[in-house]
């Protein structure tokens, strides 16, 4: 089983998503940006490094949120999301080709990935009805 991080960013009350690039794993679905974990590396460690190199992004990784475990045909992930605050903002997509600030109630209207969705599960549960 591999492990992987997702981050979960707020602004103005909606999420941040963003959809893979032809040609990458997973091209045309939308995730929470995040990446495999390497050797000797936290998940947090993780998550910056992984929204540095693909967004372009500086964060702070806060709390853990939820994991998810998902069968893909290649192997068994397990995604583990935590919340994450914004110290740059300004985007710059490289294994994406759209980035998306969403709200929570919308997430599954997006062709999340499967390991994705119950993350989006689990953020819907949280909201007041």
């Amino acid at each position: 089983m591999k492990d992987v991080t997702a981050a979960i960013i707020f602004k103005d009350e909606r999420v941040l998503i963003a959809r893979r690039a032809p040609g990458e794993k997973h091209a045309g679905g939308w995730e929470f940006p995040g990446g495999k974990i390497e050797a000797l590396e936290t998940p947090q460690e993780c998550l910056q490094r992984e929204l540095l190199e693909e967004l372009g992004i500086e964060t702070k990784v806060n709390n853990f949120i939820a994991e998810s475990i998902f069968e893909y045909p290649k192997g068994v992930i397990r995604l583990l999301a935590y919340q994450v605050d914004l110290v740059s903002e300004d985007i710059c997509l490289s294994v994406h080709d759209a980035y998306r600030w969403v709200g929570v109630r919308d997430l599954l209207s997006y062709d999340l990935l499967p390991a994705d969705i119950p993350i989006a599960h689990k953020l819907m549960e949280g909201l007041p009805i």
